[in-house]
This record gives C-alpha cells, structure tokens and sequence, in this order.
C-alpha cells in the first residue's frame, strides 16, 4: 500500500496521472511563486522506510517482536539546523492503525540521555494514531539546533504491539528503547531507563526545518551504498560497527562540502540496503523497488529541488536485469522527476567483479552489464547530469574490482574513506543549478 502523510501544516496533492503523492507546499512551482524573503519547510533528515517484520537488525542483533507499555528513542542526526521543526512517523508497512501515546523530541545528551525536551503533537493532541500503511507530519515545534546536532525522538507505545514495528532496517546509529511494561519514559532527560539497543530506526521517517526561501532538499536515493553500509565480512553480512554515530554516508560527506562552501542545500539520505530500482527480490527488509517508491521517498520531501540516483547494483547482481531494463528505469524516473519539476542526476555503478554478494560469482554477467548501463549514463542527455561514481573508486590495475584503498572487506560497499571519495566526486557547481 502507498503511504499517505497527515500533515496538520501542509496540503496533499495526489498526482494521479503519474501516481505520486506530492506535498504541494513542498515544490518548486510554490517556492518559486513566494516571496523571496518568505521561508519554507525543508526535509534536513530523511530515511526510508523498510519493513516491520525482520527480526534482526543489521548486526545480527535481535528486534523486540513486541513493543508492550515502553519507550523507544531513536537517534537522528539532522543536516539542516533551524528554530522550528516538524517530524514524520511511518505506519507504512503496518495493516493495521498504530496509536502512539507520547512523542518528544530534544538534544542528545550522552548515549540515550536527552536535554532540553520538547512535547510533539499532533493536531494538537500528544498522542496520534497512524492508519494501516500511512504517515503522519507532526505539528510544528520550537527547538534550537544546529546543522550534525545529534536529536533524540522519543515515543511511547502505551498498548501491545506485536510484529508491527514499521522501521529503516540499516541506520548506523544507535536506537535505545526501554523495557516491556516501563511506560512513559518518553520525557525522561536521564537515559537510564533505556536498557535495550539497537541499529534500526523505528517509526520516524524525516524532519523537516523552517528554512529561508533559498534553501532547498536535494535527495540522495539508491541502495546500500547510499544508505551508507560498511561491511563486517567478505559475505556482506554482519555490517561492520565502525559506522555507528559517525555520520559517514556519503550523503553526510557531502553535506559537509556543501556547509563548507555555503550553499544553501540539505541532502537528505533514500538509500535502503538491498534495494533494487526495478523489483523487491529480499522484500522482508528492503522495502518497496526504487520505481515505486520513488514518488513517496525522493519527490514527496520538504523543499525538494533535485534528486541523485545511485541504483542498480543488485538489479544485476541477484535481481536478474538487463542493461535496457534498468534503462528503461531510470528514464521513468527522470521523466517523473521533471514532471515535478525538479533536477536529476545518475550515478555511475560501482565495479565489484571480486565481491562475492553481486559480483560475477552469483551473476557472471554482472559486470558486463554494469559496464554497459554506465556507458550509457555518461552519454546520455536526459538527466541533467551525471556524477562518475565508478571513475572514482575504481581500482586503477582492474577497473571492474574496487579500489582497496576505498573498500569495505566484501569488495562490494565502500568504506568511509570510500564514502568520502564518494562525496569528493560530486561537482557542488551541479547541485547549484537546482537552486537556480
């Protein structure tokens, strides 16, 4: 089922020529029409929603599979700083409504403390109640942060919730949650309460910020290696903990090259791991294909102005694609981008012959297929451009192998340094032509 966001502060277009759901206060053509001193919502932290079913998180720790009386703080680390936020939760994998009985937000102190603690309403009301496969926008809410300030979003589950956890599956930070029957902890400064944690985010999707009418979105929107993945063996799985709390995505890189250079763009991060542009082959924790998701997760964010795809990788590693299946895709996707009026940018795969998860042991033709889709990216001229993902971590003796130097042990995912390559490899002068 496609989400549909509540919003108390903004309106709900559907788009049903292309089947999308836009928030209308949100795009250009009403950032465009006002003022030029006026200001406007603008996503500055975003995750895509997975699944509410798989019982591990990405380090092989288990998930509560009941959420009964207690508490779960989820850490987020926003992009964008502001004065005045609102916040998303997703029901969106659930069948049935989930009520909430008390959300907060406020500073992360140390581990799962929090400092200056703010109530989140709904409506006006503190507790909400998501229906089955839909979002929720929260009032807005007085807080002062800083761009990398880490927040705390605490909320209450006052009933029994069993199996019905809607959650990003990979969020390299750490998410804390109390025991079963410990109640309202959800305005509890000291983290002492929060005995339980793990490496998922449970039901919060997004914040947007208050922000001047030159700011603007640009999302990030792919796989694991958008979703920022470092792996812990040669098979991928577990993920390696050197990730965790460090904000070492490559989207997080780039943000800090754009706040060095002053411009004025939030990238918020689309990526799931697993992920495929054209199907769901692991749909129990890799949510729905990029196609379809793209209206909800790229173009349905605050302030949007661009959108920057890196997918395809598992498509031809396990997902059994062709190189004019995925470019059949990403024309889908680019048409439905300018439709709304907004930028897009490809990414060129990243080479990975020798890794062993989507490389040519699984899918011999795996590397001749990327070859073939990136030599189409860089010479095609429906995009607004193309970012050399490739060029860039190759390794120099082998270009369809990963350059060591920015790789993870599994050959196939980057590691930070590699994330960082990544972001360095991003023209700012292309992002700004969204602005324009």
């Amino acid at each position: 089922m496609r989400p549909v966001r509540l919003a108390s502060a903004v309106v709900i277009t559907l788009l049903a020529s292309v089947g999308l759901l836009r928030v209308t206060a949100s795009s250009p053509a009403a950032a465009a029409a006002a003022d030029s001193t006026s200001s406007h919502w603008v996503a500055s932290w975003a995750t895509s929603p997975t699944d509410d079913t798989f019982p591990v998180d990405p380090t092989l720790t288990s998930i509560p599979a009941t959420l009964t009386k207690q508490t779960i703080r989820d850490v987020i680390t926003p992009h964008l700083g502001g004065s005045e936020l609102r916040i998303h939760l997703s029901n969106r994998f659930d069948s049935s409504p989930t009520t909430l009985g008390h959300v907060t937000i406020g500073i992360q102190a140390s581990g799962a403390g929090a400092t200056d603690i703010h109530d989140v309403t709904f409506a006006g009301s503190t507790s909400v109640t998501i229906p089955a496969g839909a979002d929720v926008t929260s009032d807005p809410v007085d807080l002062k942060f800083a761009a990398f300030t880490p927040l705390a979003v605490s909320i209450y589950v006052p009933g029994i919730l069993q199996g019905s956890i809607t959650k990003h599956w990979t969020s390299n930070a750490t998410t804390y949650y109390s025991g079963a029957f410990s109640g309202d902890r959800a305005g509890q400064a000291s983290g002492s309460s929060f005995t339980g944690s793990l490496e998922s985010w449970f039901y919060v999707d997004g914040l947007d910020v208050e922000a001047p009418a030159s700011a603007c979105s640009v999302v990030a929107f792919g796989d694991s290696i958008t979703d920022g993945w470092v792996a812990g063996s040669t098979l991928s799985i577990p993920e390696s903990t050197i990730p965790d709390n460090v904000n070492g995505r490559y989207p997080d890189d780039l943000q800090r090259r754009l706040d060095g250079a002053g411009v004025p763009i939030s990238v918020v991060n689309a990526g799931i791991s697993a992920n495929e542009l054209l199907s769901s082959t692991f749909s129990a924790f890799t949510g729905a294909s990029g196609l379809s998701r793209f209206g909800t997760d790229a173009l349905g964010q605050a302030g949007v102005c661009g959108i920057l795809v890196l997918e395809g990788i598992n498509d031809l590693g396990y997902g059994g694609a062709t190189p004019a299946g995925l470019e059949a895709g990403y024309t889908q996707l680019i048409s439905q981008a300018h439709a709304a009026g907004l930028k897009i940018w490809l990414g060129t795969i990243l080479p990975a012959s020798n890794a062993i998860a989507d490389g040519v042991f699984i899918a011999p033709s795996s590397d001749t297929y990327r070859q073939q889709v990136n030599t189409w990216i860089r010479t095609q001229t429906l995009a607004d451009g193309y970012v050399d993902f490739a060029a860039a971590l190759q390794d120099p003796s082998n270009p369809s192998d990963l350059n060591p130097a920015y790789a993870s042990v599994d050959s196939l995912h980057p590691s930070l340094a590699g994330y960082q390559a990544m972001a360095n490899t991003v023209p700012l002068s292309m992002l700004e032509t969204a602005l324009r």
